[in-house]
This record gives structure tokens, sequence and C-alpha cells, in this order.
């Protein structure tokens, strides 16, 4: 278990998404919000009942057979929407360069070798010169507070003063889809599938962090604050036999924490939770042991019910929704933990808090 305290304030500026119930992060909120649904039966794909499989696309891309362009596309509509402000801010922030931080699913079955390569393309085709550079990392579903905390070091050393944190990922084809079902992660009702497996889904999210004096020379938006930040190691992973009782969470847990005013309590949460016990019984142990940091613990979003499992886009989208939640004014409260844990080991978890509170 490991544990890292990397925090200093940083301001949301810009949010970006592409998600099968909203192609921008305000109407992907809103559909969360409303508990829209995209779960749909798959067009061929059948489970080993003879039953369609259950998954969540993006609608546009229903026709694109490539993996890795379903990901890049989702990717760039969600980093141009984090850039937008900037471009609305015009004249005032000419010059203003972020770095841009991608995380993408790590390797798996039919996933090709290609991926960053074709990422790293695509962003360069659709967003020329808009980034003073791009890092790309595959860590999956915490994946993206990882880059959080690498964008969060960027702004502390002044290597820049505007960062995106991006992720992307889908589950959309055919070897892959069924992979999940022979390693029995694919949701299904039958005698023979599993019915604590999870729905796939595809999207991704991106969010623009800057430093607070930048913000505010370039008069732009004020829609949240990262305030806390932890990163964890699980050693008991998923799918090993092993027991995991959360120690990686818990550190992750308690570093964001750092963040919290003595005697404030986290007023809303967002998390990665797919269906799989595993990760109920791990969130489990680990609010066990910081249990006065919640309100309420069970009260808590897991967006997989409406966009189904989007793996390493989940962090970046999880701050979107607390980022708009506080702006529109209901939330619970100004002090909201979003959380996410990857299955090589990954655990993060980071605390936005409302942009009027101190």
């Amino acid at each position: 278990m490991t544990s890292s305290k990397a925090m200093a304030e940083v301001v949301v500026g810009g949010l970006g998404a592409a998600t099968p119930i909203g192609r921008t992060a305000w109407a992907a909120a809103a559909a969360v919000r409303a508990g829209v649904s995209a779960m749909a039966d798959h067009s061929f794909m059948v489970d080993s009942e003879g039953n369609p499989m259950r998954v969540a696309q993006c609608p546009w891309l229903v026709s694109e057979p490539r993996i890795e362009a379903r990901i890049a596309d989702c990717l760039v509509v969600a980093v141009r929407g984090a850039l937008q402000p900037l471009a609305d801010a015009g004249q005032t922030v000419r010059g203003l360069l972020p770095l841009l931080f991608v995380n993408l699913p790590p390797d798996r079955p039919a996933l090709p070798p290609s991926l960053v390569a074709t990422v790293r393309a695509s962003l360069g085709q659709a967003l020329p010169g808009q980034f003073a550079g791009i890092e790309i990392m595959q860590k999956g579903h915490a994946g993206g507070l990882v880059a959080l905390e690498a964008a969060v070091q960027s702004l502390r050393l002044n290597r820049a003063d505007a960062c995106i944190v991006a992720g992307a990922d889908s589950y959309m084809d055919p070897d892959m889809l069924e992979w999940l079902e022979q390693t029995e992660q694919l949701h299904g009702a039958g005698p023979r599938n599993n019915a604590w497996g999870f729905i796939p889904g595809e999207g991704a999210g991106a969010v623009l962090v800057m430093q607070p004096g930048a913000v505010r020379r370039a008069k732009m938006p004020h829609l949240g604050r990262i305030v806390g930040l932890g990163v964890g190691r699980e050693t008991n992973l998923i799918r090993t036999g092993t027991v995991c009782i959360g120690k990686g969470l818990t550190t992750a847990f308690v570093d964001a924490f750092a963040g919290l005013p003595m005697g404030a309590r986290v007023t809303d949460m967002y998390c990665d939770m797919n269906g799989e016990p595993y990760r109920a019984d791990e969130f489990g142990f680990a609010v066990t042991r910081t249990r006065e940091r919640f309100i309420s613990a069970t009260d808590f979003v897991a967006p997989a019910d409406c966009w189904g499992d989007v793996g390493a886009a989940s962090a970046p989208l999880g701050i979107a929704l607390a980022c708009i939640a506080s702006f529109k004014r209901y939330a619970n409260g100004p002090a909201a933990l979003v959380w996410a844990s990857s299955d090589a080991g990954d655990r993060g978890a980071a605390l936005v808090a409302s942009a009027g509170e101190a």
C-alpha cells in the first residue's frame, strides 16, 4: 500500500464528455440526474444463454467497428468540450496552451497495440496546435486520478498554467465482449451467466484544471475546485482469489481528506462501482475505516447504471458530475468525493469543492 499527498488547490475551468447518454458534460449530467439509461441489447452479440448481450453504446458510433476509432472519437469530443472555455475567453488567454494528460484502458484482448498512436494522431488531426504537450498513460478506471495528480504537480511546478485531464474507453468489440463473458465479467441473467457482472459501456471525459490566478486573469468560469487528492495501491486484486480489505482505497481516501477542513464531512460521492461484489466489498472496508468523514456513506452516485462501465473514462466523468451538481445547486452540499479502482491495483480519490466554498 503506497501513499500520495500531492495536492495544491486547482480550479476547474472547463468540462467535456462523450457518453451513451449525452455528448457534452452538461447533457450527460442531466441524463444521470434524471436516471436515463442507455443499456440495450447488442444488435448481434449473444451470451452463452443465447440472449442478446446488454451493452451501453454511444449511438453515433453504432456503425463504427474499430474500437480504437471509437475511443479516439469520444476522446476528441470530450477534450474539445473542456477546451471550449479557453476559446471563449479569446484574446485574454492568447498563448495559454494546456498540457494534456490522457488515460486509456490497459492492455486487454481486442485492444490493438496501435491504440496510443491512433489516439495521438486523432488528437493531432482534430485539435492541431492546441496543447503544449500530450502525455498518455494506460491505467484503467483509476488512471484519471493518477493523471490528475500529474497535472496538479505540473501546475505546482509552473510547468503550465492549465492542464486537461482526460480519459476514454470502450468495450464495443466482439472479441472483447466474448472475453468479458469467458472471464465472468459480463452481466447476464441466465443460469450460466454472471448476475454480478457489469454492463459494458464506452465514453470519454475531460476536465480543464488551472491555477486560480490564471482563471481570474482569463475571466473564465469557475466550476469547482480540486482541494484534496489521494492515490493508493491495492495488492489483493480482483479475480485473483485473494481477499481485498480496501487498504489501497483507504489510503486514497485518507490523503484526499487532507483537503477537508477539520470537522467537515463529505456531502456527495461519485464512484465507478459497476455491480461487481469485489468493488462493493472494497468500498465497504474503506468507508468503515473513514466513516467519520461522511455524512451518509451509502448515499452515492454510481453512474454505471446509466452509461455502463466506462473504464478509463470513469474519474474525469465523475469529477464533471460533481462540478455540475454543485454549480447547478442540486448537490447535497459543498464537498464531493470522486473515487475509482483499477483492476491492476491503482486506486484514486479526489475531493471536489464547490466554487464558492472555503
